[in-house]
């Protein structure tokens, strides 16, 4: 009995010897690479499939500038993820940034292809090999899984890119030739409607009438308006005759003047007809430039001719009823007489109180309505001469003179009055003034002012009031000049309290603001901090050391609250900002550590917890936990213990066989691969 269950123990510890040794056989660390791009260590392709690979890769290879190195394995353990697997092989392997990793768990019935986060291949094409692959590795087609892979990533990044390529700049030079020739054609379109055109404009012009018009049609304008003016410059003369005779020389003289005007820019317009007659040829521009000047001058002509017109029609008028227009331009002038009589008084009485400066526009305004006035009586005498005798269009002229001599008198002495109205009603504006630059002074001298720029101004207004009040006390004032000193003064300590009131508001808001700010960068800090100390063994080294610059800031902020509001809002703002970098860092590092793809997956997920876990994800607890240990054995209890992606196998710039040649070598990347949550089951 007891020979038999010894022999029963035996069996079963060698089952379970056989199970343990059939387990640890079928599971693969990770591996170093063969010197070729295949390391078959499932040892499932043949030696002829494993040539016909090679080939295949080494072609890849010279094709294109990516490099696709192959690894077959029973599983994936330590780690058991495929993804961390695959990116532990490559960072161990001194893989490049272009150079790729094809990790397959032929037991696992699980691959990745491992990538640089700077390669050339994007996430989506690596997902698009990774998905076209799947259907012979479901067949255990390795060689053909393999061969596939390499065409995909060839025909994006190598001979297909260059194709790709070739096309698109035969697109581009095809599109050049067509929009060569559309130019080609419309440029021709163009010069023909040109020609037909003229110089007429393409679009009219709002502002110039003659821009709807065809060379043709201004041509026709231009002789038409010649014709005109002439004509009715003949009929001026001929009137003008006329007038001479009926109200003499004097009187016609403007209107002989007009005449003569105008007959001088006729002169002008033949020539330019003369110009378009010759034989000399012009261009298109020029014609119409100069038939568009002759109907100008033809206007203008009319203009002048018109004016004067309407002056002698006037007159005419005037010589009708010469009698009664007298009496009452006699009528007129005697009004006038009081205004003269007490137009000296009235200056007089200014100059006792006002500057000769303020008075120097009315200073001969007396002298000058009484000459006027002499001017009237001498015209009026001569009137009543003319119309005795029967002279009705010397008569006319001469009513005509004395009643513009008379309203000129009259607007003479007016203008002294009215300027005493005027500087009254400025040393009132130069009160009111006054009154409201006192309270401005009180207002500034309120506002905060550490630089002394608005206490500069508030005494240069105190001292510019003195003088304006001494200068609206006395006798011979000049209250405009007064006025002007006090405006400039307002507008400066306006500026002044202007800027004091903003420097104020800002200061009120920053303050507010930074209290606000300080309150979340203190929060957030306290969170991002618990959230490294309780993930220490994931979160690496960015992350930690964002979060110290944070703190940091935060105390600088702090220092700075009392004494400089605005700076320290920038600096509470820096910390809020950094905070958040190292918030962001230290979820991509937890992340990374804890790929979830694969939890809901028939064949089981990558790799449990170190405490028994499914793989399902999870915070990482147990690399946590041991990260905060480890790290705190080799510290002496600090919390930097970090992960193995923090320290990158490209960071020590060599390793491994692959650190030269076609193996990329070199420390051009410090965090890792690319993390991927790629991958695939078959």
């Amino acid at each position: 009995m007891k020979t038999r269950w010894l022999a029963l123990a035996a069996l079963t510890a060698a089952a379970a010897a056989g199970v343990f040794s059939a387990s640890a056989a079928s599971a693969t660390d990770p591996v170093t690479l063969d010197s070729g791009y295949v390391t078959d260590d499932a040892d499932v392709l043949s030696a002829s499939e494993e040539d016909a690979v090679e080939a295949r890769l080494q072609t890849l290879s010279d094709n294109s500038s990516s490099d696709l190195f192959v690894v077959l394995v029973d599983d994936f353990t330590s780690p058991s993820d495929n993804v961390a697997w695959a990116d532990t092989v490559a960072e161990s392997n001194n893989l490049g940034s272009e150079q790729y990793l094809l990790a397959i768990a032929v037991d696992g019935r699980s691959y990745y292809i491992s990538a640089a986060p700077d390669g050339p291949l994007s996430d989506s094409k690596l997902d698009d090999v990774e998905d076209k692959i799947q259907g012979l590795a479901a067949q255990e087609d390795w060689e053909g899984m393999i061969v596939l892979a390499a065409d995909e990533i060839e025909g994006d990044g190598g001979a297909g890119a260059l194709r790709a390529t070739l096309i698109v700049v035969a697109v581009i030079a095809l599109g050049l030739v067509v929009w060569l020739v559309i130019s080609l054609v419309r440029r021709s379109r163009r010069n023909a409607e040109i020609r037909r055109r003229g110089a007429m404009p393409e679009k009219p012009d709002p502002n110039d009438p003659f821009s709807t018009l065809t060379d043709e049609q201004v041509q026709t304008q231009a002789g038409a308006a010649l014709v005109q003016a002439d004509d009715a410059i003949t009929s001026s003369r001929e009137e003008l005759g006329f007038a001479v005779a009926q109200f003499g020389e004097a009187a016609t003289s403007a209107f002989t003047g007009a005449v003569e005007t105008a007959r001088a820019k006729m002169s002008e317009a033949f020539d330019l007809k003369q110009k378009l007659d010759d034989e000399i040829e012009d261009t298109v521009h020029d014609r119409r430039a100069w038939h568009i000047r002759i109907i100008q001058i033809c206007d203008e002509i009319d203009d002048v001719l018109d004016e004067n017109t309407e002056a002698f029609d006037a007159l005419r008028k005037l010589e009708q009823n010469a009698p009664q227009e007298l009496e009452r331009v006699k009528g007129e002038r005697a009004a006038l007489q009081p205004l003269l009589d007490g137009a000296a008084a009235a200056l007089s009485a200014l100059a006792d109180t006002y500057d000769s400066t303020a008075l120097s526009t009315v200073a001969d305004n007396p002298a000058q309505a009484q000459e006027r006035a002499l001017l009237a009586d001498r015209s009026i005498e001569g009137a009543a001469q003319a119309i005795a005798a029967g002279r009705s269009g010397e008569a006319a002229f001469a009513i005509r003179t004395a009643e513009q001599s008379v309203a000129q008198a009259a607007q003479l002495v007016q203008a002294i009055t009215a300027l005493g109205s005027e500087l009254t009603d400025i040393e009132a504006q130069a009160q009111a003034l006054v009154t409201e630059l006192q309270a401005d002074v009180a207002a500034a001298q309120q506002l905060p002012d550490p630089d002394g720029a608005i206490a500069s101004v508030a005494t240069a207004t105190v001292r510019q009031l003195q003088l304006a009040q001494t200068g609206l006390a006395g006798a011979s004032r000049d209250p405009r000049r007064v006025l002007d000193a006090l405006t400039a003064a307002n507008t400066q300590i306006d500026a002044a309290i202007a800027q004091g009131t903003q420097a104020a508001e800002r200061a009120r808001r920053a303050q507010q603001m930074l209290e606000q700010t300080l309150t979340q960068a203190g929060s957030e800090i306290r969170a991002t901090r618990e959230y490294i100390e309780t993930r220490r063994g994931t979160v690496g080294s960015t992350a930690r050391t964002r979060l110290s610059q944070a703190e940091a800031s935060l105390t600088q902020a702090l220092n700075l609250r009392a004494t400089d509001p605005v700076a320290a809002l920038t600096e509470a703002g820096r910390s809020l900002d950094l905070v958040r970098q190292a918030t962001s860092s230290a979820q991509a590092d937890v992340e990374a550590m804890n790929p979830t793809r694969y939890q809901n997956d028939s064949w089981g997920g990558g790799g449990g917890s170190i405490f028994g876990g499914s793989g399902s994800g999870g915070s990482g607890l147990g690399g946590d936990i041991l990260g905060g240990i480890i790290g705190g054995l080799l510290s002496g209890g600090g919390g930097g213990g970090g992960s193995s992606r923090s320290s990158s196998w490209r960071s020590s710039g060599g390793g491994g066989f692959r650190s030269s040649g076609f193996g990329g070598g070199g420390g051009s990347r410090s965090s890792g691969r690319s993390g991927r949550s790629g991958g695939r089951r078959f």
